[in-house]
């Protein structure tokens, strides 16, 4: 079988970014231990990373000048407004009210939203292999945190609704990128977009805070900065650029593996348990995984 390298190059960059984006769970885990507010890690990283963003947008522009219109900078900031704010402060709600194995299970339901929204908007053709690997790979996550599963809260609904506006959002997102990319490129598209969620980042610390955030231990500081370089910075240009090479769709799809690689990171890292149906679990996804890759590799 021969292996186009486009594609094969994009799977591997958007593994890579995917296991990047969920050392942040890591992070957060072990910044927890010092007693910092989530709103306040948030802010650290997007912080941390701001200057780069900035940095970046000056020394480059965008690939296709000619092609953007005005709209497409609304649009912009529209999906950096959705895609790295929005979705993260409903998925931040939404875990007050439910457990994080069925917050994780509902939110990756986002692969199917994708392909949904694509459908719709982008009138895009929905494969029959894409349908079995959504399937495989939703089927491997709810095996996985199965076991992490409790309905007992009162508020389950609006925790759970919160989570889906979350994997709705980000959906939004994916599939707005695999439009705009093109026009600006991925680094000037993602530095937009990054400096959008930032800025809204900040308005709402600054509307809805105000606390103090120069009174904690500096490994807060460390983490702080190593979240917004490891798990911020470096994989959103390679999930953007993951994007344009193999699109929403099938990125989307991809985007499976993120819980997996939590799960196996916090074993290395923080000691937790790794179970025999979470490893049965990550199993399944990964083959939902190499059913997108196969199929698209056949096809070049």
């Amino acid at each position: 079988m021969k292996y186009p390298k486009i594609f094969s190059s994009g799977v591997l960059i958007a593994i890579v970014g995917i296991v990047m984006f969920s050392a942040k769970a890591i992070m957060v885990k072990l910044a927890y231990q010092y007693e910092v507010s989530s709103i306040h890690l948030l802010l650290f990283r997007m912080l941390f990373s701001l200057p780069f963003y900035i940095v970046i947008l000056i020394y480059f522009k965008p690939v296709k000048p000619n092609k953007i219109d005005k709209k497409d900078y609304v649009w912009l900031f529209f999906f950096g407004f959705v895609g790295y704010y929005l979705a993260s402060y409903f998925d931040f709600l939404g875990l007050q009210y439910i457990k994080a194995g069925l917050e994780r299970i509902i939110l990756f339901v986002y692969p199917t939203l994708v392909i949904i929204i694509s459908k719709i908007f982008l009138k895009t053709k929905i494969t029959t292999q894409q349908i079995i690997a959504i399937l495989i790979t939703y089927f491997g996550v709810v095996i996985t945190f199965w076991g992490e599963i409790q309905l007992e809260s009162n508020n389950t609904i609006l925790g759970g609704s919160l989570i889906f506006l979350s994997a709705l959002t980000y959906a939004a997102y994916l599939v707005g990128s695999g439009w705009l990319i093109p026009k600006f490129g991925v680094i000037v598209f993602t530095a937009y977009a990054m400096i959008v969620s930032s800025f809204c980042v900040i308005v709402h610390y600054f509307i809805f805070d105000r606390e103090n955030i120069f009174n904690y231990s500096k490994e807060v500081y460390i983490l702080g900065f190593l979240m917004a370089i490891i798990s911020t910075l470096i994989p959103s240009f390679l999930v953007s650029l993951a994007i344009k090479k193999l699109g929403a769709s099938n990125f989307s799809i991809i985007g499976s593996i993120g819980p997996i690689s939590t799960i196996i990171l916090a074993y290395f890292l923080l000691s937790e348990r790794l179970s025999f149906l979470q490893l049965i679990g990550s199993i399944i996804v990964i083959l939902g995984v190499l059913i997108v890759s196969i199929n698209k590799q056949n096809k070049n």
